[in-house]
C-alpha cells in the first residue's frame, strides 16, 4: 500500500521576497525614506527653538494634541514612535543580513587592500552602529530625561538647552551627526536606486541630492548644539 505524502506548505509570498537579496534592500530602501522623511521633519521642528523658549514649548506640547479628538492626547506620538522604531529594525536586520550574506560570498579577503569605494560608503557599518546607540542616548537623554542630570519634565526649551552644558552630550551629538551625514549622503541613492527611481540620466542628479539632504540635515541638528555652547541660546 502506497504511503500518502503531505504536501509541503509553499512559503508565502512575502517570505520568499524578504529571503531574497533584492527583498532586504527594498526593505532597507522603504525604511530608510520612512526614517528620513521624519529626520527632515524632525530637523525643522529642532529649529523652531531659536524662536524662544514659548515657541519651542507650544510646539512640544502641540505635538501630543495632533489627532484630537479623534486620537486621545499623546497617542499620536506613540504611534509614531512603533512605526519608527519598526523602521529601525527592519532596516538594521536588513543590513546585518545583506551584511552577512555579502561576507559568506567572499570568504576570502581581497588580494587588492586599495580602496574600492567612497569614505562614506566603507564607513556605512560603522556609522549605522553609531547611529544605532546614539537612538538609544538621545531617547534616553531628551525623552525619558534619565541621563539628563538638569532636566525637568515639561519644560523642553530648558532641556535642551541644559544638556548640551554637558561637554559629554555636545561630543556625542556632534559624533552622531556626523555619522548620519554620512549616512544619508550614501544612502540616499542606493534607496533611489533599489526602487527604481535612478536612471542613466538621473543618476548625477540623485548624487547630487544626497549630498545636498546630508549637509542641510547635519547643518541643521548640528546648529543646536552649536548655538547653546556659544551662548545664541541661553
Amino acid at each position: 500500500m502506497a504511503l500518502a505524502t503531505r504536501a509541503v506548505p509553499r512559503p508565502s509570498t512575502l517570505a520568499t521576497l524578504w529571503r531574497s537579496t533584492i527583498g532586504k534592500k527594498t526593505v532597507m530602501a522603504v525604511t530608510g525614506v520612512v526614517m528620513l522623511l521624519f529626520l527632515v521633519a524632525h530637523m525643522l521642528g529642532n529649529l523652531k527653538i531659536f524662536f524662544g523658549a514659548g515657541d519651542y514649548n507650544a510646539y512640544a506640547s502641540w505635538l501630543r494634541t495632533i489627532g484630537e479628538p479623534a486620537l486621545h492626547h499623546g497617542w499620536f506620538l506613540w504611534i509614531m514612535r512603533v512605526g519608527l522604531v519598526a523602521s529601525v529594525a527592519g532596516h538594521v536586520v536588513s543590513a546585518w543580513q545583506l551584511s552577512r550574506r555579502d561576507l559568506a560570498a567572499r570568504p576570502t579577503a581581497y588580494v587588492h587592500r586599495r580602496p574600492r569605494a567612497s569614505y562614506a560608503t566603507r564607513t556605512m557599518r560603522w556609522g549605522g552602529v553609531i547611529l544605532a546607540l546614539f537612538i538609544v542616548w538621545h531617547i534616553l537623554d531628551l525623552t525619558t530625561l534619565t541621563v539628563n542630570p538638569r532636566a525637568e519634565p515639561g519644560h523642553p526649551y530648558e532641556n535642551v538647552v541644559a544638556d548640551f552644558h554637558n561637554w559629554y552630550a555636545d561630543v556625542i551629538y556632534l559624533v552622531a551627526m556626523l555619522a548620519l551625514g554620512l549616512h544619508i549622503r550614501h544612502g540616499f541613492r542606493s534607496a533611489a536606486q533599489t526602487l527604481g527611481a535612478v536612471t542613466r540620466r538621473g543618476d548625477r542628479a540623485f548624487r547630487i541630492a544626497g549630498n545636498v539632504l546630508a549637509l542641510v540635515l547635519t547643518a541643521g541638528f548640528v546648529a543646536v548644539p552649536v548655538s547653546v555652547m556659544t551662548g545664541v541660546l541661553n
